[in-house]
């Protein structure tokens, strides 16, 4: 009966199956790859199962694991919440503030916030946004319960991965680029830029990617504003570097096109989701979990 189940057996099928790989599962649940194998297997006997095939070096889901996959995340999922409600001190309040990023703000938290509403309907939800240095500060000085910021490492504050968002080249659909097979750094450079600068040391790496070139980049547009940025490039005004979730809606209506450059290719803005050492688990725990099934 899955009242026999032990909830963890539960929790490493459902990253198991998400991220199609023990070790994966394994590192985002703070567990060795055995740990995460013997709790799979332990479902298995219980169920009388087998919930995962190999093809290749990939894990996928048998028949039987796709059966049980919706009724596992609906355990897991009333399982969280209520140990969230249960344990946590910022639900005492009933309401959760969240610092985040610019980028953040304008790419994700709304559809997120959405979901985490669906699940959390008696909680509030306020909202922060700054830099992530002065999003740093506010949780250390309690005026957030947790944020997401660029990446850091801090002693009083627990910092889990989030989102990984590439850096792209990002023309208009009408730029010639898109018509081409291959783009080299040298066409690039001939080309009038749009430079969106957020500070981080990714967006160093883009910089110097160009260092070596003869003649500077002709950058005729320099902002610190994404949403700039992109109209710039949608007016055909220049072409631009811009992170994936900045331009995801403009490429799914085909406005905008990226271009792949072999010299770029990697670099990316990585988003972490931060609080104080040892609080708020259970929230931190359900957002990962819904940003698993939202953005990847």
């Amino acid at each position: 009966m899955v009242s026999d189940m032990n909830i963890e057996n539960i929790e490493a099928f459902v990253y198991v199956n998400h991220y199609g790989s023990f070790n994966k599962a394994a590192e985002v649940l703070f567990l060795s790859q055995p740990s995460v194998t013997a709790r799979i297997q332990t479902l298995e006997r219980e169920l009388n199962s087998k919930l995962f095939e190999r093809q290749g070096k990939q894990v996928v889901l048998s028949a039987k694991g796709k059966q049980f996959l919706p009724y596992a995340q609906q355990i897991l999922q009333t399982y969280q919440t209520g140990k969230m409600y249960i344990q946590d001190h910022s639900v005492s309040s009933m309401e959760i503030r969240i610092g985040s990023t610019v980028s953040v703000s304008n790419y994700i938290i709304a559809e997120l916030l959405s979901s985490l509403k669906a699940v959390f309907p008696d909680l509030t939800f306020k909202l922060i946004t700054t830099t992530s240095d002065k999003l740093i500060t506010k949780l250390l000085d309690r005026e957030v319960d947790l944020a997401f910021v660029r990446k850091l490492a801090h002693p009083s504050v627990q910092s889990f991965p989030f989102y990984n968002d590439p850096i792209r080249l990002y023309v208009n659909k009408d730029h010639p680029f898109t018509s081409m097979e291959k783009v080299s750094i040298q066409d690039v450079s001939n080309e009038l830029f749009v430079f969106f600068e957020c500070g981080s040391l990714d967006w160093q790496r883009v910089h110097k990617v160009f260092e070596h070139l003869e003649r500077p980049l002709n950058i005729v547009f320099h902002v610190d504003n994404s949403e700039t940025a992109k109209k710039l490039v949608l007016q055909g005004a220049g072409i631009c570097f811009l992170p994936d979730l900045c331009a995801r809606e403009e490429v799914k209506n085909g406005k905008l096109v990226p271009i792949e450059i072999e010299e770029t290719k990697g670099i990316s803005l990585q988003t972490n989701l931060i609080t104080l050492v040892g609080e708020n688990s259970e929230i931190i725990k359900t957002i990962r979990q819904r940003a698993l099934y939202q953005f990847y």
